[in-house]
């Protein structure tokens, strides 16, 4: 069973070294048991121990790269041997502790993609806007109709008539930007986990970031399974959970694997509004919403643009269809770091931001990750889906923006919307 992994979303391989003698000779049991006890006392979710030899979907991964289906992602490709080889990331390393964060926003049960956002679950309310999609990313890919484009528009919009046209951000985006909150415990529990070994230890901590191929590592510590769309899900936390590690040359015993839980399901795949999960367990990341609104520094393809719907940052389709989540609990560590005004953010407002105004509003979030240019280019998009007549006057400006590509992407969003509204004159 292919299990080809999510590709990191950030390049930095960021992380912090710790090497500090030991403090003596103790038994592995209890300085494992001692290391979890901190994590959860620290706010983690979850805490579980692998090896440091190299992942199981290492061919699998190499495979991926070869394919080209990282799409820009060059990062991955350039730090693959890295990737594959642990003790390439540290060397002499023995362990690796896997942690896990949940971002869940309700206390208990699944929630849709579109959640807090009030827009109509993603998850089985919409569906595939193009069933004709080609997993094969051809160049020719048919484009969604136009009623169907204006049926779209009409179901995604928050308040009726009236209301404004919101835009959905994927809920980990509706947080401090996690890097910085995780790490700082993170780098606490490397610390202690460096004091625990005898003599001399040495520990590296990354959040995200670093050069490992985090979910089957964590599948291989029993954190979670790899499910069908290729992210890790776990049978206590669901899928709303950021993954963390420390690597260290302590050697502690390793914890069973995880088996995989999807059975037949297959709610993930029929989910994904572009289809870039395009078999169980295999993703093609030029497809993937995420990958467009945030990876992608040039032009969203044309042809991929309407069934992105009102998401401006990420996509939360595939987690949010996985039935697991109905274990989701809420965790404390990302709780006091959420955001304000990020839950249905009024789309044509967004348009206002010049540079100094976007980076007052997002300082300190994940959106910062897509910059200006990238953002607004999103926000353009997500109007030409669900815009109308009243947000037209603020594309006109973003056509006029400074930034080409903000610019090119508002002069789509204005044909869009001027024929849905053709298409509604016809029709009345």
């Amino acid at each position: 069973m292919e299990q080809t992994p999510l590709p990191d979303p950030l390049p930095a391989s960021r992380g912090e070294g710790i090497d500090k003698p030991g403090g003596g000779s103790v038994e592995m049991g209890p300085v494992k048991t001692a290391i979890r006890e901190r994590a959860l006392a620290l706010g983690f979710n979850a805490c579980q121990f692998t090896t440091a030899r190299p992942p199981d979907s290492a061919v699998e991964f190499q495979r991926w790269l070869a394919a080209g289906r990282h799409g820009q992602m060059t990062y991955l490709a350039r730090n693959a041997r890295r990737r594959i080889a642990p003790s390439q990331v540290l060397a002499a390393a023995r362990s690796i502790i896997a942690l896990g964060v949940s971002y869940a926003l309700d206390a208990a049960g699944p929630i849709s993609a579109a959640g807090h956002g009030g827009q109509e679950a993603a998850a089985g309310a919409i569906p595939n806007l193009n069933p004709n999609l080609n997993p094969n990313l051809n160049p020719n890919l048919n484009p969604v109709p136009p009623r169907l484009r204006l049926g779209l528009g009409l179901r995604l919009r928050e308040n009726g008539a009236d209301g404004p046209c919101v835009g959905e951000i994927a809920r980990y985006a509706r947080f401090s930007d996690y890097h910085e909150v995780v790490g700082a415990r993170l780098k606490a529990l490397a610390g202690f986990v460096t004091e625990l070994g005898a003599g001399e230890t040495r520990s590296l901590w990354y959040v995200d970031t670093g050069p490992l191929l985090e979910r089957d590592l964590a599948q291989r510590a029993g954190l979670g399974f790899i499910g069908k769309h290729t992210n890790l899900i776990s049978r206590k936390l669901g899928n709303w959970f950021f993954l963390a590690e420390i690597i260290t040359t302590l050697e502690l015993p390793p914890d069973a694997p995880e088996k995989n839980h999807c059975g037949s399901c297959r709610r993930c795949l029929d989910a994904c509004p572009t289809a870039a999960i395009i078999a169980p367990f295999q993703l093609d990341a030029r497809l993937c919403i995420s990958y467009l609104t945030i990876e992608l520094k040039g032009a969203i393809p044309v042809e991929l643009r309407p069934a992105m719907g009102n998401r401006i940052f990420g996509c939360d389709d595939c987690l949010a269809a996985c039935p697991w989540n109905r274990f989701a609990r809420a965790g404390s560590m990302m709780a006091e770091h959420r955001r304000a005004g990020l839950d249905a953010p009024d789309l044509a407002e967004l348009l206002s931001l010049d540079e100094g105004a976007f980076q007052a509003r997002f300082a300190g979030t994940p959106m910062t990750r897509a910059k200006r240019r990238g953002f607004l280019r999103n926000v353009c998009v997500a109007l030409g889906n669900v815009g109308d007549a009243r947000t037209l006057p603020a594309l006109q400006r973003a056509a006029t923006d400074p930034e080409p590509l903000i610019a090119e992407h508002a002069l789509w969003a204005i044909s869009q919307i001027k024929a849905r509204m053709e298409d509604t004159r016809f029709s009345t």
